[in-house]
């Protein structure tokens, strides 16, 4: 009998404390109006010194797991998607087994930057799938306000801090003309294209963290080639048209990025499931971020065809289309 990965349940958490566009002129040449004019961001969230990615992973995943109904020995598989691991060793998905109170399975890291959500959730498919794993936590976690230069103007006023969790589970189609759960995951990247957006530290080349480095306008370029694309080849794999799918649950990069992809795919704004305003860029954490928000006020609702999609460093970029 076919599996299929089913999603139970999603939670999500942001940092109590949050830098608005205003507070951030303060430290760098800017404005809310330009900010807010070339991003759609408002404000960001971000971590204390003594908060962590880990912790952010953690509070999410405890609300997913409620969400879900499904209590933490029950996992056997715990994938973290992450730029900002809270050690270069051991990943912080094994760290979050250990808090969680998970008996036994395994934990790793998935490094695809903003791309990492994708990556996560297409591995733990896969693996459900292949009948190595049963029920999994998918975790898009990063905190990137600690490898921010903040007199950077470039990259200082996009990105902030979170985490969100969805809870996966391998079930049986059992001949379901429109079964619930994850009908396909499409990841991509491009090598050549890495300097465009990249961290000038690590552990290897120079034993720093670094700081964010991005060439914009080439990055923006890409982003709407490549997710179109990516969002067209999830469409056929599912011989589905753009009208099909009931909400876009994007990266939340930029909202001109947001825009451009919905415009070339024809989507209507409302269909749109947009968080930029408040969360900035989360990288990893972006789109569970929003579909944990999506979920919590009841726009997506059981039965609705979602199609997520991000790009990334790397350049990675990856789509995926969920009924809920």
């Amino acid at each position: 009998m076919p599996i299929i990965s089913q999603i139970l349940g999603c939670g999500s958490y942001l940092p109590e404390n949050f830098l608005t566009n205003d507070q951030l002129a303060e430290k760098v040449e800017t404005s809310d109006e330009w900010i807010t004019a070339r991003t759609g961001i408002k404000r960001r969230h971000v971590t204390r010194d003594d908060e962590y990615t880990s912790d952010l992973a953690y509070e999410a995943s405890v609300r997913a797991l409620k969400a879900a109904g499904v209590k933490a020995e029950e996992l056997d598989l715990i994938v973290v998607g992450t730029t900002t691991p809270d050690r270069t060793f051991p990943a912080t998905a094994v760290m979050l087994q250990s808090r969680l109170g998970m008996a036994g399975g395994a934990g790793f890291d998935v490094q695809a930057v903003c791309s990492g959500f994708i990556y996560a959730l297409s591995v733990v498919d896969g693996m459900i799938k292949a009948g190595t794993a049963k029920t999994a936590l998918v975790v898009g976690a990063d905190t990137l306000s600690k490898i921010l230069n903040w007199e950077d103007r470039t990259t200082s006023i996009l990105f902030g801090d979170g985490a969100g969790a969805v809870v996966v589970r391998g079930e049986e189609v059992n001949g379901a003309a429109e079964p619930q759960g994850i009908l396909s995951t499409h990841i991509h990247s491009d090598g050549n294209l890495q300097d465009l957006l990249y961290c000038d530290g690590g552990t290897s080349m120079n034993q720093k963290s670094g700081f964010v480095r991005m060439e914009g306008q080439e990055v923006f370029k890409h982003a709407v080639k490549n997710l179109a694309g990516v969002v067209v080849e999830a469409l056929e794999a599912n011989d589905l048209q753009p009208e099909d799918i009931d909400w876009l649950v994007p990266h939340q990069a930029n909202k001109r990025i947001i825009d451009s992809t919905a415009k070339k795919l024809k989507m209507p704004a409302e269909k749109v499931v947009l968080t930029v305003e408040t969360h900035a860029n989360t990288s990893a954490a972006s789109i569970p971020l929003a579909l944990d928000a999506a979920v919590l006020d009841g726009r997506i609702k059981r039965g609705d065809l979602l199609l997520m999609e991000a790009m990334g460093g790397g350049l990675t970029w990856g789509a995926a289309v969920v009924r809920w």
